[in-house]
């Protein structure tokens, strides 16, 4: 017998731990040392500003998923409040957008793996990821819950131990506080590739909050949306200075911005610099559990934004098909499949299309955060008329809103000046073209249906 709605399974500890490992990714691990390359240890700036917009989206989403928690998300609120396309868009560009990132990580866990058991096909780590991950997925959502729950301890505590450690280092080695402060302003000043330098910055650190808005995506599940979702979002903020901050302020007084990161990962070096010798291992050890913790994100993501889609029509009904754990079985194993298509396809090409995708998600991202701005406005818009007022409200509407637009446009303004990135803004264009056929094809075989 099958469940015809999803189940409230997620416990409150379940949301704040993911809250908190939403926080901390591949992107902070292994990609903090460009972005400090880029901006110098004006990188702590960089984490902040783009941290700071990340909260005021966060809590846009958050007045509307308390308001009403639903599966899809903002998808299900970009239809009811803005419109029948932008809803569309919304949710299919959230889908696609994380296929992209599980692509990403699923690879990343064949890459990770090679680093102990070289002979191993990456292919073949990549498959008993997906089949392990998918088949948890399966069972209900506390099993995927508690998963992601011990996986983003690992990452939080990883995190914690070595911001601690670095603050040991500050002031033990090598020459003592306050010393080694002055390494964030020597060589060449706290910002010293000036203003484009940082701007440039912004754009790679936006991929580290990308998935950020998953807490959004979980209200349709929470058992007390009313309570644990206002709770995770307010801690967006002290997640953002601790983990993002705190730790690029820990790395910058340690060494020179400039040599950070040229031999090893720069947390490779503080573990090194304490004459731990299986630090490589420790960090491979973090880093592979990101990978996985994202991708378990990535297929849960996937199959409730489907079924969020179907509810309302924007995909085919069989979507909507839940097991008897009131789990969405056919979106989940689509999910996957994908997924495992796209991992087939990246193991015939070359390594290069990894910044392609990495570009292809920051836009995907960002134009997943104009729609949560955007349809906030729209809801404002409506509770405002209505005489409705809702329990959890954002910041400083709407200014926020306006902050929030101009920064994003911002971003993909950057994104023209970097190489590795334009193309991705060419197609977007072609991509909301896609999209758009795809909402004026589903309109039509309704109207359709509507005739017969």
């Amino acid at each position: 017998m099958e469940s015809k709605n999803l189940k409230r399974g997620l416990k409150n500890r379940h949301l704040q731990m993911m809250a908190l490992g939403s926080a901390i990714g591949t992107g902070l691990f292994y990609g903090s040392a460009s972005t400090i390359a880029l901006t110098g240890p004006s990188v702590m700036l960089a984490y902040l500003v783009s941290g700071v917009v990340i909260y005021f989206i966060m809590r846009m989403l958050g007045e509307m998923s308390v308001h009403e928690p639903v599966a899809g998300s903002f998808s299900y609120y970009a239809t009811k409040y803005w419109g029948g396309f932008p809803g569309f868009l919304a949710g299919w560009n959230y889908w696609y957008c994380y296929i992209m990132v599980s692509m990403a990580e699923i690879t990343a866990v064949g890459i990770y793996v090679n680093y102990w058991w070289p002979d191993v096909p990456q292919w073949l780590s990549a498959l008993i990821c997906l089949i392990v991950i998918t088949a948890i997925n399966l069972v209900n959502v506390s099993a995927y819950g508690e998963t992601e729950f011990w996986m983003a301890l690992v990452k939080v505590v990883a995190i914690l131990s070595m911001i601690l450690l670095g603050a040991y280092l500050i002031i033990t080695n090598p020459l003592g506080y306050p010393a080694n402060i002055s390494n964030l302003w020597n060589y060449g000043g706290f910002m010293p590739n000036g203003v484009w330098g940082l701007a440039m910055a912004c754009v790679v650190v936006m991929f580290s909050y990308g998935g950020i808005e998953l807490l959004g995506i979980t209200a349709g599940e929470a058992e007390d949306p009313d309570r644990s979702i206002p709770k995770a979002i307010n801690q967006v903020i002290w997640r953002i200075l601790i983990f993002y901050v705190g730790t690029m302020f820990v790395l910058m007084c340690l060494w020179p911005w400039n040599q950070v990161g040229m031999e090893s990962s720069p947390f490779v070096q503080i573990f090194d610099n304490v004459g731990i010798p299986a630090a490589a291992h420790i960090l491979n050890f973090v880093v592979l559990s990101a990978a996985v913790s994202v991708y378990n994100s990535a297929i849960y993501s996937n199959a409730r934004m489907l079924y969020g889609l179907a509810e309302k029509g924007d995909a085919p009904k069989v979507f909507m098909k839940l097991s008897s754990r009131g789990v969405p079985i056919v979106g989940t194993l689509v999910s996957s499949c994908i997924t495992l298509i796209i991992v087939v396809m990246n193991y015939l090409f070359p390594s290069q299309i990894f910044m392609y995708l990495f570009a292809v998600v920051v836009i995907s991202a960002v134009i997943n955060w104009v729609c949560i701005t955007m349809t906030h406005m729209k809801f404002r818009k409506y509770c405002e008329e209505n005489g409705v007022h809702s329990k959890f409200r954002s910041i400083l509407y709407p200014l926020t809103n306006y902050v929030s637009l101009a920064f994003l446009v911002g971003l993909i303004v950057m994104m023209t000046q970097i190489p590795d990135m334009r193309m991705a803004v060419i197609a977007l264009p072609i991509w909301l073209c896609i999209l758009y056929a795809g909402y004026r094809f589903k309109i039509s075989r309704d109207n359709k249906s509507d005739v017969e």
